[in-house]
């Protein structure tokens, strides 16, 4: 009977200091490829994730629109078949109106610091407040 709870006791320490498995994973798609320093910045996205979550979320990076097209993604988030999408609002201006502005890839800037001054003084807030709020 010693060795019986010997061996327990010892199972049940070795399973205790197995490292927690994932216990959820997320699917994120972004039309980058890894090699840009804007894909790179996705995948340390996906590893800072996990190193947060201390290791209970798994983050499963799509690159460079590898399951579905890039003006897809965004349904196919919401259907499912991905967990997050990552690109750009602009791609799905026809989506909801409040998309263009927060996406805006088409206003003119000359500077990212001019659209940052669009987003947060120049009427933002209140033009997207419109489009988003229930009735």
């Amino acid at each position: 009977m010693t060795n019986v709870r010997l061996c327990l006791s010892a199972a049940l320490l070795a399973a205790m200091a197995l490292p927690a498995a994932a216990q959820e994973t997320l699917r994120i798609q972004t039309h980058y490829a890894p090699e840009t320093e804007s894909g790179r910045l996705a995948q340390q996205f996906a590893d800072d994730i996990e190193v947060m979550s201390g290791g209970e979320i798994d983050v499963e990076m799509f690159f460079s629109s590898s399951v579905v097209k890039t003006v897809e993604a965004f349904d196919a988030a919401a259907n499912g078949i991905l967990d997050c999408d990552m690109t750009g609002g602009a791609y799905q201006t026809g989506k909801n109106p409040a998309f263009q502005f927060v996406g805006d890839i088409m206003g003119g800037y000359d500077t990212p610091w001019q659209q940052y001054a669009w987003l947060y003084n120049g009427g933002f807030e209140t033009a997207t407040s419109s489009t988003t709020s229930s009735t």
